[in-house]
Parts: C-alpha cells; sequence; structure tokens
C-alpha cells in the first residue's frame, strides 16, 4: 500500500466527519422532513465515498452554494501543474513518491477542466490526448513503484503540456 493510498483513505475519512458535521449542525434548523433526509445521506457518506459526493452536493442544493465536483478553471488547474515545473526527484528518494503523485493529481484536474471548458475539449484536443496516452501507460496503477516506473512519460507529459500552453497564453491568463 502507498503512501498516497493511505493519504487518500486518511482525507475520505476526515472528508466524511466534516459532511457528518455539517449535516448534523444543519439540522437542528430544518424540519423533521429535512432532517431525515440529510440523515440519510450522512448514513451512506460514511458507507460510501461516493455517496459522500452526493451528501455534499445535496447539502450544497439545499443552501444554494456552488457545485462540489464543479470543475476549476483551466488557468487554475494550470497554475497547479506549472508550480511543479521546478520540481524532480531521483527515483527511491523519500519526496519522489509525493512528487509523482502530485505531478499525476495536477494533471488529471488540469485535463478535467480542459475537457469542461466553453472552448470544447477539440480547442485541447493534444493535451488531452497525451494526458490519455499517460492513463493508459498507467493502467490506473498510481502506485509509488508505478509512477516510478513511468517517471519520465509523467515529467515529460507535464513538460509537453507546458509548452503547449505557453503557446497558447489565452486559455491561461
Amino acid at each position: 500500500m502507498s503512501i498516497r493510498t493511505d493519504a487518500r483513505r486518511a482525507a475520505t475519512t476526515v472528508a466524511a466527519a466534516v459532511v457528518l458535521g455539517a449535516l448534523l449542525v444543519g439540522c437542528s434548523e430544518e424540519a423533521s422532513q429535512g432532517h431525515e433526509a440529510r440523515r440519510a445521506a450522512a448514513s451512506e457518506a460514511a458507507a460510501d465515498p461516493q455517496a459522500e459526493v452526493q451528501a455534499e452536493a445535496f447539502t450544497s442544493a439545499g443552501t444554494g452554494e456552488a457545485a462540489f465536483n464543479r470543475p476549476e478553471a483551466v488557468r487554475d488547474a494550470f497554475a497547479g501543474l506549472q508550480a511543479t515545473l521546478n520540481e524532480d526527484c531521483a527515483p527511491g528518494s523519500s519526496d519522489c513518491a509525493y512528487f509523482l503523485g502530485r505531478v499525476h493529481d495536477e494533471l488529471l484536474r488540469l485535463d478535467k477542466s480542459m475537457k469542461a471548458d466553453a472552448q470544447g475539449p477539440g480547442h485541447f484536443k493534444e493535451p488531452i490526448a497525451w494526458i490519455a496516452t499517460l492513463r493508459r501507460t498507467l493502467k490506473d496503477d498510481t502506485s509509488t513503484d508505478n509512477l516510478e516506473k513511468h517517471r519520465s512519460e509523467l515529467i515529460g507529459t507535464r513538460d509537453r503540456i507546458n509548452t503547449w500552453m505557453q503557446g497558447h497564453p489565452e486559455d491561461y491568463r
């Protein structure tokens, strides 16, 4: 089990606790029917991480807040990827798992935002294709060993996308 998997599990547990806490606080102000619906959503969130997202969306819809899963702007996602440009790691070093996991996560964030952008995914055809190739290469295995094995592909995809984006400044300024 990798450090990233443990961190994700811990984040999921904390997020579920936050959702449950928010639902419990909100329940004291809601009518009994809303109270029961939120209690059911909280129970599902505790049992299923995917239900947690749905419970958050339910709570957000009830209070008029912005949607929880809305993709961020390409500009913001690209800024996260750019923050990794001056970083690198030697395979096997203690910071390599974090660094490669971060590059991978930033690429996925950028992919999601490009696909949801108003210009449409066709505008970002090349970067989306490069990320898809990387996903196929990784085969959904984001373990530290696999990320280190495909380190050059991760960093190469990051660098290719950075170069492409530099040629398209209207997309991130």
